[in-house]
């Protein structure tokens, strides 16, 4: 800590702060990026500490910690705003300078113990651009083989309908009406929600019903599961999320088991659709789920409000 007094001037703080920095160097031997980090986050730790007259260890209190991670958060004319992901790391340096003091006898109790880093931002769910969804839901494999018209069947199912993975192979038969073009999906909690069909997806389900589950069925023992495995059994979710990474490797895309049912809700949103509507059809218990979907849509948002509003300032 090169901007602190030397020898017995230092607080009690300071004090502690000069060996636990040692501490990292030496004896835990962190590395030099590592131990300036330390440095760095402990120096703001310290001016903050020193702006309110806090200079003794056992001063310090859980709820000046927190104090001093709320201003992290919020910044002053000398520091910018930090995000989360660095706060959580600011808070790490300083819960290991007063657990190193306990440690060594240097104070009572740690602080910042119990103080609980800020929760990170929910991340917003990947979606694809519909062109990339055309080509994944074209690569589920050959529709001359059974193993093809199911792989399309569960595609279209996913994007088409919003369901989850769980959901889509845990359909029955009788869960679908081609002809009303619906479909009963069995959500989270045991609730159920109907789904229209679209054509894609009704094409896709009619072509797997009549020229592929007949074949696959004869293998099996009989089960009124809609998407059988090459036995004859129910396709399991492992099986599904393999299909669903096989497509998207084959056309040169990225995609978790979520992708299908993100781009759903996204591009239901971009087009027009009622957050209340994706909510639904997505089974979500409540519209703040279904709030995270809006973010993505966002910039379209303004080109539309930039183009149609009378006072945008174009």
């Amino acid at each position: 800590m090169h901007a602190h007094r030397r020898g017995a001037g230092l607080t009690s703080l300071e004090r502690a702060t000069r060996a636990y920095l040692n501490h990292v160097a030496v004896e835990r031997g962190l590395s030099q990026n590592t131990c300036l980090a330390y440095e760095r986050d402990l120096r703001r730790y310290l001016e903050w500490s020193a702006a309110r007259r806090i200079v003794d260890l056992d001063a310090v209190t859980d709820a000046h910690v927190a104090d001093y991670v709320a201003a992290l958060r919020v910044g002053d004319d000398h520091y910018a705003p930090q995000t989360a992901t660095s706060v959580s790391r600011g808070l790490i340096s300083v819960r290991g300078l007063h657990k190193f003091a306990v440690a060594e006898g240097m104070c009572a109790d740690n602080p910042a113990a119990a103080v609980a880093p800020p929760k990170a931002p929910d991340r917003l769910p990947k979606a694809l651009p519909y062109s990339d969804v055309e080509r994944l839901l074209q690569s589920g494999g050959p529709e001359d083989t059974p193993e093809g018209l199911r792989n399309r069947a569960l595609l279209e199912i996913l994007y088409g309908t919003g369901a989850r993975v769980s959901e889509a192979v845990g359909l029955d038969v009788d869960d679908l009406d081609v002809g009303e073009r619906v479909v009963l999906l069995k959500g989270k909690g045991g609730k159920e929600r109907l789904v229209p069909l679209g054509g894609y997806v009704a094409s896709a389900v009619e072509a797997y019903l009549v020229r592929a589950r007949p074949a696959l069925s004869l293998r099996g023992k009989g089960t009124p599961r809609l998407l059988l495995n090459a036995r004859g059994a129910p396709l399991s979710r492992q099986s599904a999320w393999a299909v669903l990474q096989e497509a998207a490797s084959s056309a040169g895309l990225e995609a978790s088991p979520h992708t299908l049912r993100h781009s759903f809700a996204t591009h239901l949103l971009e087009g027009g659709a009622d957050i209340r509507v994706v909510q639904e059809l997505l089974g979500h218990a409540s519209v703040t789920t279904t709030q995270i979907y809006t973010r993505i849509t966002v910039d379209s948002l303004r080109e539309v409000y930039a183009a149609s509003h009378p006072r945008s300032m174009v």
